[in-house]
């Protein structure tokens, strides 16, 4: 159906791959662990957003000009590198002190968007995703499929299905750790430090990533 063979071993990669800690799964975590699972969640559904553009890029064969193009690459490896770099950066300089006369009805919408955008922009301005798509799902079609975008588009939404659940599982524990454990107002400013530290990290082996072909 649709020339796409070895289904489980497909999910099952899918499962393995998202499971490998990178920074989707590390911004999903310090999401929950700093805040609620609230949090956790809207930041996962930016993230698998994201997954989807990369998909739909997949299908319509624009991922491809990611692989070919030095300079495309260039432009998108260094722009999510500055962004994973800012939100790093964000963390670390990121003040401490919260103000209780403040009505948490009025500041958690634009939280929440904040939170969205995060995920939605740390997936889709990371070359490299795309680049796994181009790879990793043709080895799952049949080279003589008569609708390769479908099939693309399927396997991609089936990859983003086994991602999300993922996350929830990841949200799940971090939020029953957390609940068991009650860190502290210190506690959770160390790991949002550790955490930028992390995403400058990441930033930076971002932008040393060679270019494709260069």
């Amino acid at each position: 159906m649709l020339g796409i063979h070895d289904l489980a071993i497909f999910m099952l990669s899918g499962l393995i791959l998202n499971m490998t800690p990178g920074p989707d799964s590390l911004l999903i975590v310090s999401r929950t662990a700093t805040g609620r699972w609230q949090q956790g969640a809207v930041t996962a559904l930016g993230i698998s957003t994201g997954t989807l553009v990369h998909v739909l890029a997949s299908a319509l064969g624009l991922s491809a000009i990611l692989a070919t193009s030095a300079m495309a690459f260039t432009v998108v490896k260094w722009v999510g590198a500055l962004y994973l770099i800012w939100l790093g950066l964000s963390a670390l300089l990121k003040r401490r002190h919260q103000t209780p006369q403040a009505p948490v009805t009025r500041t958690r919408p634009a939280r929440l968007r904040t939170l969205f955008r995060q995920g939605f922009l740390t997936n889709v301005l990371n070359p490299k995703v795309a680049l796994f798509f181009m790879a990793f799902m043709p080895q799952f079609i049949d080279p003589t499929a008569p609708f390769k975008p479908v099939a693309f588009l399927t396997l991609g939404l089936i990859f983003d299905v086994v991602g999300t659940l993922w996350s929830v599982v990841l949200i799940t524990a971090v939020t029953l750790g957390g609940q068991r454990l009650r860190p502290s107002a210190r506690l959770k400013a160390w790991l949002e430090r550790s955490v930028g530290v992390m995403f400058v990290g990441l930033g930076i082996r971002l932008a040393l990533t060679r270019t494709p072909h260069a």
